[in-house]
């Protein structure tokens, strides 16, 4: 599941995510972005930062009272504190934008293999 605002970054990252063989769920805040994980209980979420209505850092603490689902922050909110408190709350990976859609996949493809490997 891709959870972000920007509609360009969203359809990037849904189309290279799909070439690769994922099936994706989009949502642009954190308030649908929590719908649709109830409603799908996804793999993964990709999960942006700033964003209306609910942000990913509170999409995140409240996904983590419910669920271990691997999450991968997508932001450029770059600084080391950025980054550990997104890792502190609970994401297993941080991405910054701009990104490589080579780096993307790599990083969706550990986390999910880390993931199987704890199952």
């Amino acid at each position: 599941m891709i959870v972000e605002d920007d509609d360009s970054i969203r359809e990037i990252v849904s189309r290279v995510l799909e070439d690769e063989g994922y099936t994706i769920r989009i949502a642009n805040n954190g308030v649908r972005g929590l719908e649709q994980f109830y409603l799908t209980l996804p793999d993964l979420i990709v999960l942006g930062v700033k964003m209306p209505e609910m942000d990913g850092w509170e999409m995140l603490e409240r996904l983590r009272e419910i669920s271990g689902c691997p999450v991968i922050m997508l932001t450029v909110f770059g600084s080391t504190d950025d980054i550990i408190r997104g890792l502190e709350l609970g994401a297993g990976d941080y991405l910054v934008k701009p990104f490589g859609v080579q780096e993307l996949i790599a990083r969706v493809s550990a986390v999910l293999r880390r993931m199987n490997a704890l199952t």
